[in-house]
């Protein structure tokens, strides 16, 4: 159901607006946007003693793209992990590569991929022998636990490292929704305590349910970076724990006096450092490569060592929200992961299937629609899952039916639960606006509208729907996992969301370990000795037409008046949070960990 206001904007006057700001856009840059994030192969120059400069300035998704986002009028790029992984392999036996400097402030990626790249440079380190150094002004908690894989970290002498556990911060909306005088309606499974994505529309506050799952997810994910942290520093978790409740880490001089770094240096010592453990010529100028550039070689040369009917393993990414439709590179759209699984089941040079998925889930109707998919690929090839830095609610729905699943320690999953969310918007459109409403139906008054509330029969209608579809979300991940039936499933589901730590010991997941790991299990699962890697869904190679496709009467909103700009975002704000479309199997809220 989609709420009566998308129409307010579909005119013909915006139509016209649009063509001509796309014209003035095309024309202006996106040219020169579009061609790359990163510089062509033939832009990137390596010379002998180089090091390459991880700095990490974009967001780090799973494949690298530029996507045209349509309230900013901006393009959002992205950097692939996927293109990370291949780059560092590369880098280990690039006899010109001498070692790596991790320069990076931040690190602008979930829990789960920071800890695939800092594996992967871990591996890079003991396969190659060659250094690693990590550098910064200051360093995040995230951009801290990458720069412990270094063989010496240093700060600058004024700088700061952020070492004070995890949290989160929830949002709640009551207050506001009854100032506003709205009357949201929630459907949610009957004991689906955990799903807590509509507690902000209930209370003030969080509930013990969604305090508990919160505090036990955090502490796993807390664990592992404390594991991390040990196992490359020499520091204790009990002195590492100390450290962050007691916030002993508050300047530079407290970092290196409680070991976080090794010294304290300016940029001009840090350069001399690297020039003497690089190899460079005293005449010579030190050589740092973009790490991005460089990695985007490494995929381009290797998208083009293979025919295509030389590859053997198809690794599907499924990436962001669920919804139906096609979606886009951060948007997963049931038509288009539908497609993708069926045409590599259906090629017959493919011989296993690897899903990646990193998604808080999404319409539950969408998730069954991909669903369906997984079941026709696994009763022909193996179909092994790898989970990102989320796969829960939806993103667990389309994984349980599988030969086996992979996920990170830190990997948010499990959420199996249902909810629904209904506003009602007519007391402030008479009470603030003057609007009435009024109506006539052949038979009886549908219930999905958000311009009146739900009797109690109808609401009983919905629920029964809600804890339908929670019941066959049970009954899919029973059927999909060894060891659980329905009831284990609702014991530990409820909408309850676990790391991949826990989730281990409770049978969600099979096995700890990235997307390298369930793709050498598929590859053995199918007897495969020489893996090939074929990427879904096949990217368009005309990128003009990549972006304009991403147009569409949505975009309206961009070119409004002022007035009627803000009203377009806010009542888009109120979209997303409510997913009106149908009954969802989404994450209980954006979870982002700092």
């Amino acid at each position: 159901m989609k709420p009566f206001w998308r129409s307010f904007f579909a005119s013909s006057l915006a139509l016209i607006i649009i063509g001509g700001l796309l014209v003035i856009l095309l024309v202006g840059g996106i040219a020169s946007a579009v061609s790359g994030v990163f510089k062509p192969e033939d832009k990137v120059k390596i010379e002998e003693n180089s090091v390459l400069h991880i700095q990490f300035k974009n967001p780090i998704s799973e494949l690298s793209y530029t996507e045209f986002d349509k309230q900013a009028l901006s393009l959002k790029q992205a950097f692939g992990l996927r293109e990370v992984k291949l780059g560092l392999e590369k880098a280990k036996t690039d006899e010109d590569i001498k070692g790596i400097l991790i320069n990076s402030a931040s690190m602008p990626a979930g829990m789960a991929t920071t800890e695939e790249v800092r594996n992967a440079i871990l591996d890079f380190k003991a396969a190659s022998g060659k250094f690693v150094i990590a550098y910064g002004e200051t360093f995040t908690q995230k951009a801290y636990y990458l720069a412990t894989v270094a063989d010496s970290i240093y700060l600058y002498p004024e700088g700061m490292v952020e070492f004070q556990g995890l949290g989160v911060e929830y949002m709640f909306f009551k207050n506001a929704i009854d100032k506003l005088g709205l009357d949201v309606q929630i459907i949610r499974g009957s004991n689906n305590k955990f799903k807590s994505a509509v507690e902000p529309f209930m209370y003030d506050h969080m509930s013990d349910a969604n305090r508990e799952q919160t505090m036990t997810y955090l502490t796993a994910l807390w664990d592992q970076m404390l594991l991390g942290i040990t196992a490359t520093r020499g520091i204790t978790k009990a002195e590492l724990n100390e450290m962050a409740d007691s916030v002993y880490v508050r300047s530079a001089e407290t970092a290196k006096k409680y070991k976080l770094v090794d010294d304290l240096i300016y940029e001009d010592e840090l350069f001399a450092k690297l020039e003497a453990k690089s190899g460079t010529k005293e005449d010579a100028e030190l050589s740092l490569i973009s790490f991005e550039n460089y990695c985007a070689k490494a995929a381009k040369k290797q998208n083009s060592e293979f025919k295509l009917e030389d590859k053997n393993i198809a690794v599907v990414y499924a990436v962001g929200g669920i919804e139906s439709g096609k979606g886009g590179p951060s948007k997963i759209g049931s038509e288009t992961i539908a497609k993708a699984i069926r045409d590599a089941r259906n090629d017959k040079n493919i011989k296993a299937i690897v899903l990646r998925v990193n998604s808080p889930g999404g319409s539950a109707l969408a998730s069954d629609v991909i669903w369906r998919e997984m079941v026709l690929a696994k009763e022909k090839m193996p179909v092994v899952i790898s989970m990102g830095d989320v796969a829960a609610s939806g993103g667990y729905y389309i994984s349980c039916q599988s030969d086996r699943i992979f996920a990170q320690p830190n990997t948010i999953t499990g959420s199996i639960g249902v909810f629904g969310i209904l506003p009602n918007i007519s007391k402030p459109l008479e009470e603030k606006l003057g609007v009435t409403l009024d109506r006539a139906y052949t038979n009886r008054p549908t219930m999905m509208t958000i311009t009146r509330s739900l009797t109690e029969e109808e609401y009983s209608i919905v629920q029964e729907g809600v804890d339908d579809i929670y019941t066959d979300f049970k009954q899919k991940v029973a059927d999909g996992r060894p060891g659980l039936d329905v009831a284990g499933v609702d014991s530990i589901g409820q909408g309850r969301v676990w790391a991949g730590t826990d989730a281990l010991k409770i049978g969600l997941v099979d096995e700890l370990g990235g997307i390298d790991e369930a793709i050498a299990y598929a590859a053995k699962k199918a007897e495969i000795k020489e893996v090939k890697i074929s990427v879904y869904p096949k990217k368009k190679q005309d990128k003009f037409m990549e972006i304009l496709d991403q147009f569409d009467m949505d975009a309206s909103a961009s070119v409004m008046s002022p007035i009627a700009q803000k009203i377009a975002s806010f009542m888009q704000a109120v979209e997303k949070a409510t997913a009106t479309e149908g009954v969802q199997a989404r994450l209980p809220y954006d979870i982002i960990i700092e």
